[in-house]
C-alpha cells in the first residue's frame, strides 16, 4: 500500500516568514498563530492564503475488550452517540453550527448496523472488533482495508468542494486501544500511554493497565499495519487513512484529541512527509495525549483540558486558523501602514 504525499517546500520560508515579520506588529506578537500561517502558506505556496471549507468526520467503532467494563458505558453507547450525532445533539454538533463547519459520521464497524442516511457513511469493517487483550483485534487484511478507505474517503471528500479536515472519533473503550498502539509503536511506557478515560475508576483503571500488558506481552510485528491489526479499533485504522488521504491532497488536516493523534503517529510511520500537513487541536487532559504529542514534535493551539474526543477540539481550533488566515492576508506592512518599523529597532 503506498501513499503519494508530496513533500512541502521549506525553501520558501524565510520569504514567508519576512512577510509575517513585516506586519505591524512586534516580531513574533503573535505567538503560535504566526507558525500557523507559515504551515498554511507552505501549504498552498502563494502569497494570498485561499479561504477554507471545512469538514470535521467523525469515525465510530466498538471495541471488543470493553467486556470487561473498561469504560464508564457499555458498548452500546457508541450506536446512541452515532445516533445523537446524526440527530445534531452531541457538543461536536453544537460547535460545528457555532463555526459553520459541516459533519459527517463514519460508520467504521458499530454493533448495530443503521440505516442509511443523510450525513452517515457506512464503511464497516465488522460490528466490533476482537478482545485484544486475549487475541489480535481484527486481521491484518481488514486492518489494511480500514487504512485504504479512510484513504479514499478523505480524497473524495477533499475532492467535492471541503478542502480542510477536522477528524474526530466515538467508541467506547478505544482510549484502551489506543494506549496500546502508542505504547507498542514508540515504546512510551505504558504507565505513561494509559489514563483514566472519562472517568473510570481505579480498580477499572488497573484492569485496563493489566489487560494492555497482557496484549503487549505476546510477539507482534512493529509495522504500523501490523499494530492496528494487533490493537487497533477499526475507526483508529480509517483514521489513520484520513489524515494521509488528507494530506495527499495537500490540504490541512485538524488532529483532535488522543486516540486521532496515536492515529496520526501511525500515519507518519507509514508516510513521514503527512507530518508537515497537521495541525494539532489541543493537548487533551488524557494521560497518553501529552506523550503522542511529544513523539510528534507537536504544539497543540489549546489547552482546556478536554477529554471528549468527537472532533470537539479541533472543530474549536477552526476560527483560529480563521484568525492566521486573515491576519496574514489583510494586515498591513510596516511600509503600506506607514508605520516606523519596530521589526529591526535595536
Amino acid at each position: 500500500m503506498t501513499f503519494d504525499i508530496q513533500v512541502l517546500d521549506h525553501s520558501k520560508a524565510p520569504a514567508i516568514q519576512q512577510r509575517i515579520d513585516q506586519k505591524t506588529k512586534p516580531l513574533g506578537a503573535l505567538g503560535q498563530l504566526e507558525t500557523l500561517a507559515l504551515q498554511l502558506a507552505l501549504m498552498q505556496q502563494q502569497q494570498h492564503l485561499q479561504r477554507r471549507a471545512p469538514l470535521l468526520l467523525i469515525f465510530a467503532g466498538d471495541h471488543g475488550i470493553n467486556r470487561h467494563q473498561l469504560s464508564i458505558a457499555p458498548s452500546i453507547v457508541t450506536t446512541q452517540m452515532v445516533q445523537n450525532f446524526l440527530s445534531g445533539g452531541a457538543a461536536a454538533n453544537c460547535f460545528c453550527r457555532s463555526f459553520a463547519v459541516d459533519l459527517m459520521v463514519v460508520d467504521c464497524g458499530i454493533l448495530t448496523d443503521l440505516p442509511a442516511q443523510p450525513g452517515f457513511i457506512k464503511q464497516r469493517l465488522g460490528d466490533s472488533t476482537q478482545d485484544f487483550s486475549l487475541q489480535p483485534a481484527m486481521s491484518v487484511e481488514q486492518a489494511n482495508s480500514g487504512v485504504q478507505l479512510g484513504y479514499e474517503l478523505a480524497r473524495s471528500q477533499l475532492n467535492s468542494g471541503y478542502d480542510l479536515l477536522l477528524l474526530g472519533e466515538m467508541g467506547i473503550a478505544n482510549t484502551s486501544s489506543a494506549a496500546a498502539l502508542l505504547c507498542a509503536a514508540t515504546d512510551i511506557p505504558l504507565y505513561s500511554c494509559v489514563g483514566f478515560g472519562t472517568g473510570i475508576s481505579p480498580e477499572q483503571y488497573q484492569r485496563k493497565v493489566s489487560l494492555i500488558e497482557l496484549a503487549l506481552s505476546r510477539p507482534y510485528n512493529k509495522d504500523p499495519i501490523s499494530l492496528l491489526a494487533e490493537f487497533g479499533g477499526f475507526e483508529i485504522a480509517q483514521l489513520t487513512g484520513a489524515i494521509l488521504g488528507g494530506a495527499s491532497r495537500g490540504c490541512p488536516v485538524v488532529i483532535d484529541g488522543f486516540i486521532v493523534t496515536v492515529a496520526a503517529i501511525l500515519a507518519c510511520q507509514l508516510n513521514p512527509a503527512c507530518r508537515d500537513y497537521l495541525i494539532f487541536a489541543h493537548q487533551g487532559a488524557e494521560t497518553g495525549h501529552r506523550a503522542a504529542l511529544t513523539q510528534l514534535e507537536a504544539a497543540p493551539l489549546l489547552d482546556l483540558s478536554l477529554r471528549l474526543g468527537e472532533g470537539t477540539g479541533a472543530v474549536l481550533a477552526w476560527p483560529l486558523i480563521q484568525a492566521a488566515q486573515s491576519f496574514f492576508n489583510e494586515m498591513a506592512s510596516f511600509e503600506s501602514a506607514a508605520v516606523t518599523d519596530v521589526v529591526s529597532q535595536p
